[in-house]
């Protein structure tokens, strides 16, 4: 389901709930940053958004600011997806922050070893789930510095 209505992403948010991408999307819609986000469902629909293959092959050649990252999808799981996304050259310094209801020990190691840039457990409160992703949404569209090789243009 694409949200964004311009060709610039500044985040790609890949969540198979549909209850967490919306309540995502409301929270970043009450701070602004909504109109530029893309929702994919699974991870192979994320991998073929940033890798313009399949739907996504006459999309704009940009990367969004931030990819925020469920680990348990479908098709393809974040694990793996950050993996690809680490091992190609194009991606390989994109901002991806997992933000999972996983609290396992043995992702928060896993993603880190694969050079995850933050890894949030998703609160279980709404109100708490909404500032988090507020806040993870202000800070990397808004307050982070991309180098310009992965740097959306306007």
């Amino acid at each position: 389901m694409m949200v964004n209505t311009d060709s610039i992403v500044d985040i790609l948010l890949v969540e198979d709930n549909p209850n967490d991408a919306e309540l995502a999307l409301r929270a970043l819609r009450k701070h602004n940053l909504a109109n530029r986000v893309e929702w994919v469902k699974d991870g192979e629909a994320a991998l073929d958004f940033l890798f313009h293959r399949g739907v996504y092959t006459t999309a704009p050649n940009t990367l969004p600011r931030v990819v925020l990252l469920d680990l348990r999808l479908p098709k393809v799981d974040g694990i793996e997806v950050l993996t690809q996304i680490r091992a190609d050259p194009r991606t390989r310094d994109l901002p991806v922050v997992v933000l999972t209801s996983s609290k396992e020990e043995r992702d928060v190691v896993a993603t880190y070893h694969l050079h995850v840039n933050s890894f949030v457990a998703k609160p279980v409160a709404f109100d708490e789930f909404s500032r988090v992703v507020a806040e993870l949404g202000m800070y990397w569209v808004l307050v982070n510095r991309v180098p310009p090789e992965i740097r959306p243009t306007p």
